[in-house]
């Protein structure tokens, strides 16, 4: 078995809408609601008839835009934030599921979405952890109700003020947790525990969304993300008969999104059939899948070269050390002083390398794209940026 890393293949864009509608900035309108149901992981080319028979017939029924494509790096953090924000990494601050952030721990890379770096990010940056506002704070200062709800923890990200401000009558759930704290009691209460396996933490998210979170009546904004496909085809492979399964599963849970549409009891406003005729729908990919053939040490081949690789620190960071941060497909390096004569030969040895792909610099040095190529470049950027090899 090969180990798998997501891809930046083709994101997948489906929609069914009786007329898209552009954000109020004075008032929200009651009357019309948007759903956006991601599918962690999912390729383009495992829809089908037979595998996603409802995701089949609602493509059918609305639009495919098949030429979007997800955001470098190919990851669920970063192109979770871009889905909110509208904007590349570079601007809204999320370049990395992993990131080194010296301002918010020293030692080590920091996981984006955890609560706790999404606490002290906020902490010091005066409230600019992602630095520009997502869509559910703009839906929420126009008065309007939105629903963030993800079984994997990505959910923080997507909004991360809840239960406060204009947000008070507004939740987000993320892998288990929720802001405000306590909402969960009830959910527990009414839909039962977090589970532990993938499958029915989705199932789980979705019927929380629908049978609880909507009872009240639609949201504008509701925001459901699926962990599926990705957690499955992460501990398989893209195409196995478990990673199938699992985005059957997905296509199960996206029937019953639509059917809780349809209910009566899901009604946006008295009067109306089901919410389902004023609500625009989104099913969307955050990337794709693929698999490798090899894995690569790589701080042991660069501290073999010479150079004071870690992916951590065990005391204060010194001039010249090398933070190495690894994202899948690609790594971050983060040259301590960003010192250019380093930084050029750190750059000269990954070229000369049989596993380096594309390379990307702060300082756009020759035979490297600039981090701006790829929107990436920000106060917080690494210095070299590399995506490892295809064949």
């Amino acid at each position: 078995m090969f180990p798998k890393y997501c891809t930046p293949i083709s994101i997948l864009v489906l929609v069914f809408s009786l007329g898209l509608i552009p954000l109020a900035a004075e008032t929200a309108r009651s009357d019309r609601h948007v759903v956006v149901v991601v599918w962690d992981g999912m390729r383009p080319d495992f829809v089908s008839e037979e595998t996603t028979p409802t995701l089949w017939k609602l493509a059918r029924e609305g639009v495919t835009f098949r030429n979007h494509h997800a955001v470098y790096p190919s990851a669920t953090m970063v192109n979770g934030t871009a889905l909110v924000t509208g904007v590349y990494p570079g601007k809204n601050g999320v370049i990395a599921n992993y990131e080194y952030r010296p301002e918010i721990d020293r030692s080590r890379s920091i996981k984006i979405e955890s609560p706790a770096a999404v606490s002290r990010g906020d902490e010091v940056s005066g409230g600019k952890f992602i630095s520009v506002p997502t869509i559910a704070e703009l839906v929420q200062g126009a008065g309007g109700r939105t629903v963030i709800a993800s079984a994997k923890t990505v959910g923080l990200l997507l909004d991360r003020h809840a239960g406060i401000g204009t947000a008070k009558n507004c939740v987000t759930l993320f892998a288990g947790q929720t802001l405000p704290r306590d909402i969960l009691t009830p959910i527990v209460a009414g839909v039962g525990p977090f589970p532990s396996a993938h499958l029915q933490r989705d199932a789980w998210t979705a019927k929380t969304v629908t049978d609880f979170l909507w009872k009240d009546g639609l949201p504008a904004l509701s925001v459901i993300w699926l962990g599926e496909p990705d957690l499955t085809e992460h501990e398989s492979a893209p195409g196995a008969p478990p990673a199938l399964a699992a985005i059957k599963s997905s296509d199960e849970n996206l029937a019953a999104i639509l059917s809780a549409l349809d209910r009566p009891s899901a009604k946006a406003t008295a009067g109306q059939a089901s919410a389902r005729a004023t609500t625009d729908i989104f099913v969307v990919s955050d990337h794709g899948f693929s698999t490798i053939r090899r894995s690569i040490d790589l701080r042991k081949i660069l501290s073999d070269a010479g150079f004071v690789a870690k992916t951590e620190f065990d005391d204060e960071p010194k001039l010249g050390d090398i933070m190495l941060v690894g994202n899948g497909g690609s790594v971050l390096f983060y040259v301590i002083g960003h010192e250019a004569t380093l930084v050029h030969r750190l750059v000269e040895f990954l070229q000369q390398s049989d596993f380096a792909g594309v390379i990307f610099t702060k300082q756009g040095l020759p035979g490297t794209f600039h981090l701006n190529d790829a929107k990436i470049d920000n106060p917080n950027a690494a210095d070299v940026v590399m995506a490892f090899r295809w064949n």
